[in-house]
């Protein structure tokens, strides 16, 4: 037990003194925040540059409907149409207009047209969408001779606000959002497989490098295969562990600082393009006010989120990591790891997918199988977190985890110490498993 020790302190302190673990553990937090914080400042900002458009109207019926200006579009003149309408087009794009709207027939039997020299700017796209959806719907109304169209439209267009709420056994109420719960799921699932990718692979760069170098030989003179690799697994977990402690407390200030000295902290930012790419509902794309979500996430049940993620990292760590670790005592050269990595990274892919798949229904057969297969649960358990899982599936989940990792760590121990030794060879599917049957 104490030459693991040794080797635990040797892999922990070389690695933490590099100049790139250094630079790695402060800059990240900076750059997590940028690619969080900027966008939503920038997005508060006004360029500045107008759009000017102009307007023919071939109906008269359209100038109402685009008077008023917004900061950035400013329509500039309504002109009846001429016979030549692509003529006309060109001239007010060559004058000094960027867009020209061609708005032919009535507004409940018509079509408008955006022309421009680029590609038309989404906002101009966006309202003009606006404002003609709220038009043709008051023109189809009033087909029905109804009196106050005004109010009808309004009556139409106005949507309906459910309340969620998680009620303990206690009788106690809390807000609730599973949009929110998904979205956190989501970002869990997505750093435990990052962090067990990258550790794990840590651990098999830093074996291959040993044995590339010879320096294996010196070592396994003093020290027991099984003590080196779970050495080195334990060292490397450590720093893992350190890194993102790190992490999380300069995020957390640097997160505070940024919204005191930009105002982030009043809105969520517009995660329509998230929730799309991440195939999550429509409704999680809403702003929503910075309180309510810090209402909602006090709401759910953060340490113990927390404590099972820790749990669940070490038991996808231990697992993926020793076979790394069997994987660099096997090669003899980087290029020869490909043929075994592959396999494991397509399965921890799948994981990955199965994890986002499953955010629709944290409940069905694929989110349940997969969070109780060990090679699987570490990712796709995340995701069903937040949803407050039966106690007993997590404790299933976490003794098939932890089982499989000490039956993988005792099976990769016995390829590591004959692999350490090898050389010349490139070793085989067929090859590991005689291995494993030396005594």
């Amino acid at each position: 037990m104490n030459k693991i020790w040794i080797i635990i302190q040797r892999e922990f302190l070389v690695r933490v003194k590099k100049k790139s673990f250094i630079l790695l553990t402060i800059l990240m937090p900076f750059l997590i925040v940028g690619i969080v914080a900027l966008p939503v400042w920038l997005s508060t900002l006004k360029s500045g540059d107008v759009t000017r458009v102009a307007v023919i109207d071939t109906d008269g019926s359209y100038q109402s409907l685009f008077t008023e200006n917004e900061d950035d579009i400013v329509f500039t003149s309504f002109v009846a149409a001429e016979p030549d309408i692509q003529l006309q087009v060109r001239q007010l794009l060559d004058k000094d207009d960027d867009v020209v709207m061609y708005c032919q027939g009535s507004i409940a039997d018509g079509s408008v047209t955006l022309y421009s020299d680029g590609e038309v700017p989404k906002a101009v796209e966006r309202y003009a969408t606006k404002h003609l959806t709220q038009a043709l719907r008051k023109a189809r109304l009033a087909e029905f001779n109804a009196d106050d169209v005004e109010r009808i439209t309004s009556i139409v267009n106005e949507e309906y606000s459910v309340r969620t709420v998680r009620l303990d056994k206690g009788g106690g109420e809390t807000e609730s959002s599973s949009d929110i719960a998904s979205f956190v799921g989501l970002m869990l699932s997505l750093l435990i497989y990052m962090f067990i990718l990258s550790y794990g692979g840590m651990v098999m760069q830093g074996v291959s490098e040993e044995k590339t170098n010879r320096i294996m030989e010196i070592m396994v003179s003093s020290v027991k295969p099984f003590q080196l690799m779970m050495g080195k697994i334990i060292g490397v977990a450590l720093v893992g562990l350190f890194q993102c402690f790190i992490w999380i407390v300069l995020v957390s200030v640097l997160f505070t600082v940024a919204g005191t000295l930009f105002g982030i902290s009043g809105a969520m930012p517009d995660t329509s393009a998230m929730a799309a790419g991440m195939n999550l509902p429509a409704e999680a794309a809403s702003n929503a006010p910075m309180a309510d979500v810090m209402k909602i996430l006090q709401g759910m049940n953060l340490v113990q989120m927390v404590v099972l993620f820790i749990f669940y990292f070490i038991g996808g760590y231990l697992l993926y990591a020793s076979l790394f670790a069997a994987i660099g005592a096997s090669i003899n050269e980087q290029a020869d790891s490909q043929q075994f990595m592959m396999p494991i990274i397509l399965l921890f892919v799948f994981a990955l997918y199965a994890g986002m798949f499953s955010i629709e229904n944290p409940d069905g057969p694929l989110a349940f199988w997969c969070s109780l297969i060990p090679l699987t649960s570490p990712v796709v358990m995340m995701v069903r977190l937040p949803f407050d899982v039966p106690l007993w599936q997590i404790a299933l989940s976490l003794l098939l985890l932890y089982g499989t990792s000490l039956l993988i760590v005792w099976l990769s121990a016995k390829i590591y110490r004959v692999g350490i030794l090898m050389y010349g060879k490139k070793p085989s599917f067929k090859e590991m498993i005689k291995w494993i049957r030396y005594n």
